[in-house]
């Protein structure tokens, strides 16, 4: 058995049990919060999708740009939302708690709840200083379904994230990436395609 099949059977040996009647009736209630977001962050890559990062004024908490656009960040937001975690109020009341430590890179004088947690740094600083960041592994069976992964893109050094799916190359036996990269939602063999710069595991 691989080191990632391992991996995984040990995330499923720690499944909650079934909610039944009193609780979710959702299969998900029976899933780890990684699975959730992963194949949250599939079902995308079945949508059709507009890469499109503008600024838009949106609802709080909760809001979203329209659903059939977005970047790499809506990509995570949204699988996250399936399980319950809120990424742009947290992020904001985070920033909020702690302006000084996020980028300073698009000249804001105070945190703005539209935009924050849609920008690739920021999640990286918001992950880091909630305990989520892991030690960056180059064994791809180190990576289980749900974690995030951010890049630096060879040659224009934009940030990028994606998240781990469920799913494996056949090629490589590597775990495949849900990520928007320009063509909306796609899931694809790119954990080391570019230099990470962040491993993260909400837990």
């Amino acid at each position: 058995m691989r080191r990632r099949d391992l991996l995984w059977a040990s995330v499923l040996a720690f499944s909650p049990p079934f909610a039944g009647a009193q609780g979710p009736s959702s299969a998900t209630a029976q899933l780890p919060f990684g699975v959730t977001v992963a194949r949250a962050a599939e079902a995308r890559a079945r949508k059709p999708e507009i890469y499109d990062g503008a600024y838009r004024v949106i609802a709080y908490p909760m809001g979203d740009v329209p659903d059939d656009r977005g970047v790499c960040t809506d990509t995570v937001i949204r699988a996250f939302r399936t399980g319950d975690i809120d990424l742009q109020q947290l992020v904001h009341e985070d920033m909020r708690r702690a302006f000084a430590a996020y980028p300073k890179t698009w000249g804001l004088k105070r945190p703005d709840r539209n935009i924050d947690h849609r920008r690739v740094p920021n999640l990286e600083v918001f992950f880091t200083r909630q305990g989520k960041a892991l030690t960056r592994s180059r064994w791809a069976s180190e990576y289980l379904p749900g974690d995030l992964v951010s890049w630096r893109l060879t040659g224009t050094n934009l940030p990028h994230i994606g998240v781990v799916s469920t799913q494996t190359s056949a090629l490589t036996h590597q775990p495949l990436i849900a990520h928007n990269i320009g063509a909306g939602t796609q899931i694809e063999d790119c954990l080391f395609a570019w230099p990470m710069t962040g491993w993260f595991r909400w837990a």
